[in-house]
């Protein structure tokens, strides 16, 4: 059975340097508004589904959106964190909150990737959604002293898959391995994706494609992780 359809949060950038929803973020919802049903998260049960993160939540879509889905489905009972790199964003969550009337629901986490994610957190999270920074980097801000904040929304490094490689490096860390997982997160066309899919593997992990769409220049793809000994 499917859930009834639920429309898209109500979301809004009150601050200049947090990313605002778009395509990618789009890519990321609508998969799961096809793939999430009373029973089955993507093919795992919902009843093993206990604990979500969403990395680098920016404006707090994705999380909001799955907060939203628990408020109708009473079989999916996760509990929901979100963390970004900006304080500015973990502000805008809140009042995003507030605007899809789930106030202070979600667990939020300041911090630059794992680095301040408590011990306790570690081997606990079923599923991890990444939509990184996925263009090269300037050179005009090569250095990461010269980086402006809103540069933390696109910049994925010189090759444009720097930041992902060190998130899937410690993600292993903090996905529940013993029980069904999964990591999802988006990549470009942009990027030599040849190289990326080696790096991934040479990590432990399987990766699949799950969706994609072209928008002007580039494939912006959503990739489905699991750990290669799961």
């Amino acid at each position: 059975m499917i859930i009834p359809p639920l429309p898209d949060p109500i979301i809004q950038s009150d601050y200049e340097n947090v990313y605002n929803p778009s395509d990618d973020s789009y890519l990321i919802i609508d998969y799961f508004k096809r793939k999430i049903n009373r029973n089955y998260f993507d093919g795992i049960k919902l009843n093993k589904i206990k604990k979500i993160l969403d990395v680098g939540t920016g404006t707090g879509i994705v999380a909001i959106f799955f907060q939203l889905i628990k408020m109708g489905n009473p079989n999916f009972n996760p509990e929901i964190y979100a963390s970004d790199i900006l304080e500015d964003s973990i502000k805008c969550v809140r009042l995003n909150e507030k605007r899809n009337k789930i106030n202070n629901q979600i667990k939020l986490i300041n911090s630059d990737l794992f680095k301040s994610f408590p011990e306790k957190l570690k081997h606990s999270f079923n599923i991890i959604i990444f939509n990184p920074p996925y263009l090269p980097s300037s050179s005009l801000i090569k250095e990461y002293l010269n980086k402006k904040k809103i540069d933390f929304s696109w910049d994925g490094g010189l090759k444009g898959y720097e930041l992902l490689i060190d998130f899937l490096t410690s993600a292993k860390i903090f996905l529940n391995l013993k029980k069904e997982h999964a990591i999802y997160c988006i990549t470009s066309s942009r990027t030599n994706l040849i190289e990326l899919n080696k790096l991934i593997t040479n990590l432990g992990y399987k990766n699949r494609i799950v969706d994609k769409k072209h928008i002007f220049f580039e494939d912006i793809i959503l990739n489905r992780l699991k750990n290669s000994l799961g």
